[in-house]
C-alpha cells in the first residue's frame, strides 16, 4: 500500500505530524490530573492512558524499529500502555487502566515530548522508505481515533458525577443539524451491481479494502437521521416494553441493565434533560439522536416500519453525494455484521492485529459524528463496536 501520496514526504508530512499531536493536547487542555485519571467503565479509558498509547504507537512501531533507536523513555511503558497487541509483548489490563495513579500526567505528557521530538527527528532523515510513511500515517490515523475517544470517554467519566460537569461550555455535541417537526422523507436508490471498499492511493485502514462488487436490490434510504423527538415517541409508545420490537438478545440485555431511555437521557418534574460534553441541557427533540445501541436503533426501525441500511447501501448513497448530514452528526448504525471484505488482507507483523482480529460478534457503523477529527471521514471508512455499546456518538438513519 501507499499511504502518503496525499501528503508529500519529509516536512509536509512533519507538519501533518505537530499538528495531529497538538490536537490531542487541544481536547485536554483544562482538565486536570484528577479529570485524566478517570475510568468509569471497563470499555472507556482514562484520558491519561490515550495520551500515552498514542505516543507508545509511534515509539513501539517506529523509533524502535529505526536504524538509530532511541532508549526507551520507560522500559514499563510497553507493558502500561500496549492495548491489544499481543505481538508485541504483555499487556495491562483494560479494565484496570484507571488503576494507574503512577505514571502522573505530568510523566505521559513528558513521555508524549519525547517521543515528539525523536519522530521529528526522524521525518528529518531523507532515506525514509514507504514502510515507514505507511506506519506514521497509520499512527497519525490511529491517534485520530483515539481523539475522538478522548471526548465519548471524558464524557462518559463527566456524566458519572452528580454534579455534571462540562468539558467546555462550547463543546462538540452542542450544535447539531436542525430537524424538522415531519417524518424525514426517502431517497430511491436502483440498486444493481455496485463497487464498495477503498480505491486509490490516499490512506485507508485494511478493513476497508480491497474494493469490490455488490448485489444491491432496489431500495431507499432516508434523507436525514432519526431525530430526538422521534425516539421519543418511540418510548411513549412503550416501545421498551413491547417485547415484539426486540430481538431475543436485545429484550434480555435491556431487561437485565433496565434500560427505558437513550444513554445521558433523564427524566424529572422539568421534563427530559440530556448530558453533553457542556452539561446537561434540555432535550432538543429536533437534535439527531444518540448514544443508542444496534438493539435499540433495531428495535425503533421496526417500530418505525422500516429497517437498518445495509453498510452497501450506506455507501452506495455516499457515494452518490445527494443526502445530507451521513457525515458529521453522529455515527449510523448498520445491519452489516463486521467481517472481512473479499480478498482481505492484514498487514504483516503486530500492527496487522489493528483491525482484523476484531472481525466477531460486532456491527458497523457508518458516517461521522461531532467528535471525529476533520478530515478522518471518508466514504469508505468503517466504524465497529458490539451491538449493546453506547457510550460513542451513535444514531442511525432508516431504509426500507
Amino acid at each position: 500500500m501507499s499511504l502518503h501520496q496525499p501528503f508529500p514526504r519529509g516536512a509536509t508530512l512533519a507538519a501533518r505530524f505537530n499538528a495531529v499531536r497538538a490536537h490531542s493536547m487541544a481536547l485536554v487542555d483544562g482538565l486536570s490530573a484528577e479529570d485524566c485519571q478517570l475510568q468509569s467503565m471497563p470499555d472507556a479509558s482514562p484520558i491519561k492512558w490515550h495520551l500515552a498509547h498514542t505516543s507508545w504507537f509511534f515509539e513501539t512501531f517506529l523509533l524502535a524499529e529505526s536504524n538509530r533507536p532511541p532508549p526507551p523513555f520507560d522500559p514499563a511503558f510497553k507493558v502500561l500502555f500496549n492495548s491489544y497487541y499481543i505481538g508485541v509483548g504483555e499487556r495491562h489490563l483494560r479494565a484496570e487502566r484507571g488503576l494507574l495513579s503512577r505514571p502522573g500526567l505530568e510523566r505521559v505528557l513528558q513521555y508524549r515530548q519525547h517521543v515528539d521530538q525523536h519522530m521529528l527527528a526522524l521525518l528529518a532523515e531523507p532515506n525514509l522508505g514507504d514502510s515507514e510513511f505507511d506506519l506514521i500515517e497509520l499512527g497519525l490515523q490511529h491517534e485520530q481515533q483515539h481523539q475522538e475517544l478522548i471526548l465519548t470517554d471524558v464524557k462518559h467519566h463527566f456524566s458519572c458525577n452528580p454534579l455534571a460537569p462540562a468539558w467546555r461550555d462550547q463543546s462538540a455535541d452542542q450544535s447539531p443539524r436542525a430537524g424538522d417537526d415531519h417524518g424525514p422523507a426517502f431517497q430511491t436508490y436502483s440498486g444493481g451491481l455496485i463497487e464498495i471498499g477503498h480505491k486509490g492511493s490516499s490512506f485507508s485502514f485494511d478493513n476497508e479494502r480491497p474494493s469490490h462488487r455488490v448485489w444491491l436490490e432496489p431500495f431507499e434510504l432516508a434523507t436525514r437521521n432519526v431525530s430526538n423527538g422521534e425516539y421519543l415517541a418511540f418510548m411513549l409508545d412503550g416501545g421498551y416494553r413491547r417485547p415484539e420490537l426486540w430481538l431475543a438478545e436485545a429484550w434480555d440485555h435491556i431487561r437485565v441493565h433496565g434500560w427505558q431511555a437513550p444513554l445521558y437521557w433523564q427524566h424529572d418534574a422539568q421534563g427530559w434533560s440530556v448530558f453533553t460534553l457542556h452539561g446537561r441541557v434540555p432535550l432538543d427533540h429536533q437534535a439527531p439522536v444518540c448514544h443508542i445501541s444496534f438493539y435499540e436503533a433495531d428495535a425503533y426501525a421496526r417500530w418505525a416500519g422500516a429497517r437498518l441500511p445495509t453498510e452497501a447501501e450506506w455507501e452506495l448513497a455516499a457515494q452518490s453525494d445527494t443526502l445530507p448530514g451521513l457525515h458529521a452528526e453522529v455515527w449510523q448504525w448498520t445491519n452489516s455484521a463486521y467481517l472481512a471484505y473479499p480478498g482481505y488482507q492484514p498487514a504483516a507483523g503486530a500492527v496487522g492485529e489493528y483491525n482484523g482480529k476484531f472481525m466477531l460478534s460486532q456491527m458497523v457503523l457508518r458516517g461521522s459524528s461531532l467528535a471525529t477529527p476533520p478530515g478522518h471521514a471518508r466514504h469508505s471508512y468503517r466504524n465497529f463496536f458490539p451491538a449493546q455499546a453506547r457510550w460513542q456518538f451513535s444514531g442511525m438513519r432508516l431504509a426500507r
